[in-house]
């Protein structure tokens, strides 16, 4: 399986931290980000790897290069115009057709069983099957909400339930998803989220499923939890190894 690490992002809430260096490449317990997530995909197998770029991507080409120092193999879908999720996902189409892929925030820290997501993605013939985390500010984020076969029935509150039943609490995704190769089809040309289009996919009662996941979490959004995830590493909470 190949998977996908978006870095594109601007990390506007960073700043000046990120004005000069990537988000992806800010370090946390000595590594950048973005390897500690190519470390964890390596971990469970995965090792073609195609990361989108945008902001100062060129350093982030420069300190990983074609990725045999990790004993993995990079590629990069380089973006003139940011795309957003959808929209990057979509312009790498031609590395992630052979099948199923995963893809991964790269300015998040987590230390997620991928192998058992993708097993589970496998087990609920579902078009896509997200990573979600119990979280008491999942409204926060943007709920996730499932059924109690795991089934998801609505994103950040859509599409509007038909007939609101039975349902988990809420949950909010953890910005780690596997998917079939047919949803490039099902997002179009240009920039946009992925979310629109899981939302649209719902709504014409196609397949999504939520995988629970445990263990460690961290989005590296603001100065506050950059700080917190390595004071995390720092005090054990956070089992990343190389």
């Amino acid at each position: 399986m190949k998977a996908m690490l978006l870095a594109a992002g601007l990390g506007t809430r960073l700043r000046p931290l990120t004005e000069t260096l990537p988000k992806p490449l800010l370090p946390v317990a000595g590594r950048p980000i973005l390897e500690w997530n190519l470390l964890l995909l390596k971990r469970h197998g995965i090792t073609e790897v195609i990361i989108n770029l945008h902001h100062l991507g060129e350093q982030i080409v420069q300190a990983l290069g074609d990725g045999s120092r990790l004993g993995l193999r990079l590629a990069y879908s380089h973006e003139p115009t940011l795309q957003g999720t959808g929209g990057g996902i979509k312009q790498a189409a031609p590395f992630l057709k052979d099948g199923p892929f995963l893809v991964l925030n790269g300015d998040t820290l987590s230390d997620c069983d991928l192998t058992a997501l993708i097993g589970a993605h496998r087990a609920s013939r579902a078009l896509a099957t997200l990573a979600v985390r119990d979280d008491p500010d999942a409204s926060t984020w943007g709920p996730v909400t499932l059924d109690a076969h795991g089934r998801i029935l609505q994103i950040n509150d859509n599409p509007p339930l038909a007939e609101p039943g039975a349902t988990l609490p809420a949950c909010m995704f953890a910005g780690i998803h596997v998917m079939e190769q047919t949803i490039l089809d099902a997002i179009p040309p240009g920039p946009g989220s992925i979310i629109d289009v899981y939302t649209s996919l719902l709504s014409q009662g196609q397949l999504l499923h939520g995988y629970r996941m445990s263990g460690y979490w961290s989005d590296i959004g603001n100065p506050e939890r950059y700080a917190q995830a390595n004071r995390d590493a720092a005090e054990g909470r956070l089992t990343l190894r190389p």
